[in-house]
């Protein structure tokens, strides 16, 4: 299942190569197995957003 936005798939390219560089908020990441991981950080981030939800400051 490949990421959904740039932002999670830099989180989970992070988890998979450098788990010492993860914020506190990111630690849950390291439950994943590497597999689960590669799975989530491979593909293009072309087309992607930067991040998912709502646009900061939209009401």
């Amino acid at each position: 299942m490949p990421s959904v936005s740039k932002a999670q798939q830099t989180a989970m390219q992070i988890a998979e190569h450098a788990p010492g560089k993860l914020y506190s908020r990111n630690r849950g990441l390291l439950k994943m197995s590497h597999s689960q991981l590669h799975d989530f950080s491979v593909g293009s981030e072309k087309g992607k957003p930067d991040r998912k939800g709502k646009l900061y400051g939209a009401r």
